[in-house]
């Protein structure tokens, strides 16, 4: 392991590379490197630790500022605990997952089943080892959560407790499940979007007549198709991303303006892991199929609709940098996933767990949520319509102060 420490600001930051087999199953076999950042108030370095499970899958942990702190969550974490920012493994500077160039389809494949959550707390139950801490707790945003179910069932009593935002994962479903709830919530989306900024859907029209004859090519050199057009609608579950996509499409198209924020809006280049494992992440013990294609309703016949957190297989050849996994991302289509969760273990969880869901949430859908919330014993829920899925990023102080309460009380 190795270590790094320094001061900023009223924090002490340390940084760790730790050394993780690529398959935890076959430890002798190919290693890669996990990359954790921990945090402590400069008063505060004998406080017990919370681990922070990003959101993605294939999203690096949040680059705080210490000076002063933000985001405001942990601002808030740091008067309770250290924070340990973890770089899941494949992204920020943890091993980078690129194209594996060099390895075949069936490698490529191979090597990207071991990024989901149940590899994930395995890295994290190593780590937590490593640095010699009977327990600590957990806190994950979006996929994150998905990562905190999958430690309730396998590894609780390494827990003190654990809290999830917008991240209940629909345990025991099959991926169509997902989409078939969260299609509907895509439409009104774009219903309100639509209904706030009426002149939009004549400028989407011109935009298409555009797209269709291959007249707009992003800074990177790819065409910008019209299904790849549409996956702005991937703005829509946040709190500002009506505003986002408007103030996108008053831009000329044509313009370098234009083309540089919708090449940069969408994150499957930088971060292919959200691309060729996003399905995978629900995949509780099936094999997906592309899920989200098959399950597309007949409302998106209208191209002015937007899609939204979906993944699709022409994704890999619209995008130039997911053209090498192209094959891969069809074998894992096909893959027989491995269950994720322990629903007998939850059943019977002891850990004070704490989970604000979102009424309306576009991504993680609610219904399916609350099932899991009262499959998971003692487990409190704060439910409210107040936040879209970035609510611990637009109201972390407050939201945290309410998910510590609630673990309290449960405990």
């Amino acid at each position: 392991m190795e270590t790094r420490t320094y001061r900023a600001g009223g924090c002490v930051v340390t940084e760790r590379e730790h050394s993780m087999p690529l398959d935890h199953a076959s430890p002798d076999d190919r290693s890669i490197t996990v990359f954790t950042r921990e945090i402590a108030d400069r008063d505060g370095l004998d406080r017990p630790l919370l681990v922070f499970f990003e959101g993605g899958p294939g999203m690096e942990a949040h680059r705080p500022t210490v000076s002063p702190v933000s985001p405001a969550w942990l601002k808030r974490a740091l008067k309770d605990y250290r924070v340990l920012l973890l770089d899941q493994r494949g992204t920020g500077r943890s091993t980078p997952v690129g194209a594996l160039d060099g390895l075949t389809p069936p490698d490529q494949a191979e090597y990207l089943s071991h990024f989901r959550a149940d590899s994930i707390v395995r890295d994290a139950e190593s780590i937590r080892e490593e640095l010699g801490v009977e327990r600590w707790s957990i806190l994950g945003q979006s996929f994150g959560g998905f990562c905190v179910t999958a430690y309730l069932s396998h590894a609780a009593g390494s827990l003190r407790e654990a809290f999830t935002t917008g991240g209940l994962p629909p345990v025991g479903a099959h991926t169509d499940e997902v989409y078939r709830h969260t299609y509907p919530r895509v439409v009104e989306r774009n219903r309100r979007f639509y209904e706030r900024y009426p002149d939009d859907r004549k400028r989407v029209e011109a935009i298409h007549r555009k797209l269709d004859a291959g007249e707009l090519v992003l800074p990177g050199g790819d065409v910008l198709t019209p299904r790849r057009f549409r996956q702005l609608g991937l703005w829509l579950g946040m709190a500002s991303g009506r505003e986002r996509l408007h103030y996108t499409l008053e831009l000329p198209p044509e313009s370098w303006a234009f083309l540089h924020d919708v090449e940069s809006a969408l994150p499957f280049a930088r971060n292919p892991i959200f691309a060729i494992l996003h399905e995978s992440c629900y995949a509780d013990g099936c094999i997906t199929d592309w899920s989200a294609e098959r399950m597309q309703p007949e409302e998106f016949a209208d191209v002015t609709l937007f899609t939204g957190e979906h993944i699709y297989s022409w994704m890999f050849e619209d995008y130039g940098a997911l053209q090498p996994l192209r094959e891969a991302a069809e074998l894992l289509a096909k893959w027989e996933w491995p269950r994720l969760y322990d629903a007998e273990q939850l059943a019977r969880n002891d850990v004070p767990v704490a989970s604000i869901v979102y009424v309306e949430d576009m991504y993680v859908e609610r219904a399916l949520s609350e099932r899991t919330a009262a499959a998971v014993h003692g487990l409190r829920v704060w439910l409210t319509n107040e936040y879209e899925h970035d609510g611990l990023g637009v109201d972390g102080e407050r939201i945290l102060e309410r998910l510590f309460t609630l673990a309290k009380e449960s405990s």
